[in-house]
């Protein structure tokens, strides 16, 4: 079965950086586009990154310069580097395939102020 599972979140202070990994199973990783959701405490999940294939990319305004998703179709692996970290970045980050119902169970991200 298709598992995604995500790991890398933690606590951050406002204007630090961290890694968020999402490894994924049971699907030929490469043929997919993947992308990175998040869902802030009494918010609706938005979308952040996404990636295509080709590596093509595209960004949420609120992240665009701050954040970069990379893949690593070798190790089956999508990334989201976040950068210069900002308190409204708290939320559970949530690795999926794109325009699919796949989805990870999420890793929490909390930057403190």
């Amino acid at each position: 079965q298709v598992q995604l599972v995500e790991s890398g979140g933690g606590l951050v202070q406002t204007g630090g950086s961290l890694r968020l990994s999402c490894t994924a199973s049971g699907i030929i990783f490469s043929v997919y586009a993947m992308a990175w959701h998040r869902q802030a405490p009494g918010k609706q999940r938005e979308l952040v990154a996404s990636i295509r294939v080709s590596g093509s990319t595209n960004y949420a305004d609120s992240v665009k310069g701050r954040f970069t998703i990379s893949r690593d179709n070798a190790k089956n692996t999508v990334y989201l580097q976040m950068n210069s970290l900002k308190p409204e970045d708290t939320a559970v980050y949530y690795c999926t395939i794109k325009d699919t119902n796949y989805w990870g169970k999420g890793t929490l991200v909390t930057v403190s102020s």
